[in-house]
Parts: C-alpha cells; structure tokens; sequence
C-alpha cells in the first residue's frame, strides 16, 4: 500500500489527540483518487449533535484530567482554577480560529474537506511573505511532527500512569481492608522499582498495537469509555465528602511552580486535532460551533472541579495522578485498576495517529511481500521507544507537563493564532485582531519556552522527593 493512500484513508481524518475508532471514517475514502480529492466522510456515516458532542467530550477526558489537581497545587488554590478558566477560553478560542480557517479555505478551494495540516499549508500559501509561500508545505510536516510529539507523549504518560497505580495497588495488597473511612497510615510492602512494572507492560502493549484495524478497535474504546466513566464517578463520590478547612492552602502559590502548572493544564485543554474531523462528520455541521462551546464549557468545568476538589481534599501530598492518594480499601483500590484498564486499551487508540503518519513511509519502500513485516516492527519500535522514554522520566507529573509544555502547547495555542493572520491579513484585519492572535500566540510561546525549561530542570534537580501516600491519613 503506498504512503499516499495509506495517509487519504486513514490519517486526514484522524489527526487528534485522543481518537476514537467509534469514529472512524466511512468506506467512501477508498474512493480517492489523487493527493487533491477529498471526500466529504459524513454523507454517509453521519453523526447526530449528540453523538458529537459524546465524542468531545469523550476526546478530552484522560490522564490529563487526573494531574489536574496536583496543577492546581502549583498555581494555588485561587490563581489555579482562575488560570484554569482562562486557559479553556483561549483554547475553545483557538479552535474556533481553525474551523474558521478550515472553513474559508474549503469555501476557496471547493473543498469539501481540509484537516488540521491542510489548513496550515493553505494558510501559509496565502501569506503575503513569499518566503513562507515558498515553504508552505512545512506547514503540513510542522503540525504531523507535533501530532507524533504529542501522541507518543501521551502513550509515555500511559505507561508511568500504569505503572505506578499498578505498583501502588499490589504493594498496598495485605493492607487493603473493606473499610474506607478508617484514618490509618498504610505500610507498603516494597515489590519491585516502578521502571520494571513498565517493563512488565511492554510485550502486552505491543500485541495491542498489532491490531490495525480501527474498526477492530471499537471494543477496547468502548470497554476504556465504561471502565473511566465508572471510575470518574466513584472518584467524585470520594472527595466531595469531608473536604477539610481550605484556609490553610496558599491562593497563589510560588511563581517557580506555575510553569508546571500551565504544561500540565494545556496537556489536558489539547483536544484540537479532533475539532475538524468531528464537524465534518455532522449530518449538520452548522450546529458544531454550538456544540464545541457547549462541550467545551462542560470540560472546563469538569477541569476546574475535579483539580479544585482534589486539593481541596488532599492538600500538599496530592501526587501526579489523584488516583494514587485514594484510600487503601478495595472499593477505591478497584478505582485504580479500572481507570489504569481504560488506560491501557487507549494507548492502542492514541498509538493509531503517530503509527499512520510513520509507518506509511517506511513500508512504502520495501517489496510488497515485506510490508506486513516491516509495518509490525516499526509498531513494535514505537511502543519500546515510549517505553524507554516512560523509564527515563519515571515522574507522571514530569511527563505530563513536558508533553503540556513541548507540543500541546504548539497545537493548541501557538499555531491557530498565527494561522489567522497568515490566512486573512491580506483581506484585511483590525489591528486589534492580529493584536490578539499576536498576543496569545507569544504567550503560548513563553509557556512552551519556561514550561520545558522548569520541567527539564526538576527531573534534572528535583527541588523535593516525590510524595508517596497512600492513605486516609493523608487528609486528616
């Protein structure tokens, strides 16, 4: 199969950050005829405003959500979900910047149809610098490369988080009681080093990612939407009760910290990949905008409870994912492993959109009969390559924010403000507008610069030992 129809029929609709093989595009894409043809997927498999707005809000719930009170920690409780609010408006913002682009240059090109990398290069191919006109097609390859950043970033995530729930649960396993309301600290009996439980999921992970079909996949997303949600809501249940007095949190906390703050909240925001291809699948796309600032004010708020409450009830030993402070009870234990479940069965899910962008350009250049063979191995290298990344930085909260800060932050904040100018300044704009866009787009940068640095500086020198606790007592 050659690299060109493997990238029409699978990748264009598929460059986001959390996919879904539920959505996947209809049989119509085998249609295509040449690199410029594009189909218009929803006519025949289209999706009602609720199933989109489903598939939303389903894209944006992940590991990300579960880091989000340990950020709050490093903002403050007050400056924490005030930045939080901020951060979702500019990001609901910047999507809406991209359909409108995606939307002006279908209108310009009679095109039915352009992902998040066409957009780009159309845009570039309008600006009024003939440089950028000249090298309008690395736009395509600049947003491709901070997809792969972000996906295997996320499949990193995927294993730190495993492992240390995983590690959590079986060491915790002769203290774990049926009584959750017992304040009584919990003595861990030390298995083995969290690198080697990731090691353990390895060869599993492979054998998933084998799986190449995205229909095939529909049941391990179906299985990872049930397992999160359920464990969503017993999470809840949990920290809304007793929450102790606030007052002895600090409402803004160190400067030194917010860098980590801002990677690990535009980590979870970074849903942009998936804006394009849900509105074309509408079977009425004009109600999208509606629906993604409805879905969007959703996840926002679900964002700012979810982060506020965890501190509020964890305070200071609130660790990278809130799942590790739950009690040591086998209700919330179960918590652990459902949610780490889900996890597991969407690394297939996030693995699909990297594996499509390189995997094309490596089978496209061996004999036929070799393809199927090279197609695995280069699967396999994938998955140890974010294996040995998840081992050299084995701190979730780390990951996380480096992943924040190092792409999402490019796709979501960075590039869709520079795209509205490239796109429209030779129409004419207000001065305020690219005012705007130029404002967002340098404060993206500076978070992206500061978050990396500050990221990179606390694996380098860690200011303070992780926090492990795994108790009641941890909020008495």
């Amino acid at each position: 199969m050659s690299t060109q129809r493997l990238r029409n029929e699978d990748y264009n609709d598929y460059s986001s950050t959390d996919v879904s093989p539920e959505e996947s595009p209809s049989e119509g894409l085998n249609n295509f005829s040449s690199p410029g043809s594009y189909q218009r997927f929803g006519e025949s498999n289209s999706t009602t405003w609720f199933q989109t707005l489903v598939h939303l809000l389903k894209g944006n719930i992940g590991t990300g959500l579960l880091g989000l009170p340990l950020a709050v920690k490093n903002a403050g409780i007050l400056m924490g979900p005030l930045s939080l609010l901020v951060i979702g408006i500019v990001a609901v913002h910047c999507m809406g910047i991209l359909v409108k682009c995606a939307h002006h240059f279908c209108r310009r090109l009679n095109k039915p149809f352009v992902d998040y990398g066409d957009t780009v290069m159309y845009g570039l191919e309008s600006s009024p610098s003939s440089w950028l006109r000249n090298h309008a097609h690395w736009g395509r390859h600049l947003v491709d490369f901070f997809l792969i950043v972000t996906q295997l970033g996320f499949c990193c995530v995927y294993f730190v988080f495993l492992a240390d729930n995983f590690k959590q649960v079986i060491e915790a396993a002769n203290g774990t009681t049926n009584n959750c309301h017992n304040n009584e600290t919990v003595i861990l009996t030390p298995t083995m080093d969290s690198r080697l439980y990731m090691l353990t999921f390895l060869p599993f992970l492979v054998l998933l990612v084998f799986v190449r079909n995205l229909r095939a996949l529909s049941i391990f997303s179906l299985l990872a939407n049930i397992t999160m949600l359920v464990s969503l809501v017993m999470l809840y249940q949990f920290i809304v009760q007793n929450i102790p007095d606030p007052s002895r949190l600090p409402l803004v906390a160190p400067w030194k910290t917010y860098p980590l703050f801002f990677g690990t909240a535009i980590f979870a925001f970074e849903g942009i990949g998936m804006v394009l291809p849900l509105e074309n699948k509408m079977k009425d796309p004009q109600k999208f905008p509606v629906i993604l600032y409805m879905g969007m004010a959703i996840i926002t708020a679900l964002y700012i409870s979810l982060g506020c409450l965890g501190y509020l009830q964890f305070g200071a030993n609130i660790q990278g994912s809130i799942t590790l402070n739950l009690p040591n009870c086998w209700l919330y234990q179960s918590v652990k492993l459902l949610y780490s479940i889900g996890i597991f069965f969407t690394y297939a899910l996030q693995f699909y959109v990297p594996a499509e962008i390189i995997i094309p350009f490596f089978v496209s250049r061996v004999p036929e009969h070799c393809e199927l063979v090279v197609d695995l191995f280069v699967r396999t290298v994938l998955v140890c390559l974010t294996c040995v990344l998840a081992i050299l930085i084995p701190r979730l909260d780390l990951v996380i924010s480096l992943v924040g800060s190092v792409s999402s932050s490019a796709l979501a904040l960075i590039i869709p403000p520079l795209l509205e100018i490239t796109t429209y300044y030779s129409e004419g704009m207000s001065p305020i507008t690219i005012a705007k866009d130029a404002l967002i787009s340098i404060l993206g940068f500076v978070g992206f610069v500061v978050g990396t640095y500050e990221a990179l500086y606390e694996l380098i020198q860690p200011s303070s030992a992780p926090v492990f606790i795994n108790s009641t007592s941890a909020f008495v």
